[in-house]
């Protein structure tokens, strides 16, 4: 099973990045029975509106909540748990939001040993 990356920091791209993980799931791996890693990079909170997408889509996840700059940290997450891909949405909640491409996600793009997925702002989100 290949694991993947999926930060979340509650913005509604990042949901729009666990939206896009699941529907490649269902595509890609439609008996699977676990996606097998989802770390978020904030607290719980940030984390419960795409714990619940999980949920409702039936899929087992694992939580895993880091501290400090968000690429690196991001990086090592998902070198230390074995990932083989990094989904994430475009921009965040970060100081640097009005960047055309947000300030992490183009860190992580530009350094990760691993291929990035970065799911842009949809004008209306899937349900």
């Amino acid at each position: 099973m290949m694991k993947i990356l999926l930060p979340v920091d509650g913005s509604e791209a990042s949901f729009n990045a666990v939206r896009h993980a699941i529907d490649l799931h269902r595509e890609l791996a439609p008996d699977a029975d676990v996606l097998d890693r989802v770390t978020g990079a904030v607290g719980a909170r940030a984390l419960k509106n795409a714990e619940a997408l999980f949920e409702a889509a039936g899929l087992a996840f694992e939580r895993e909540i880091g501290s400090g700059e968000p690429a690196p940290t991001l990086l090592e997450i998902a070198q230390r748990c074995g990932c083989e891909a990094i989904i994430m949405g475009a921009r965040g909640r970060g100081a640097l939001s009005s960047a055309l491409l947000g300030s992490v996600s183009m860190a992580v793009l530009q350094t990760s040993p691993v291929p990035v997925t970065i799911v842009k702002q949809l004008a209306s989100p899937k349900k």
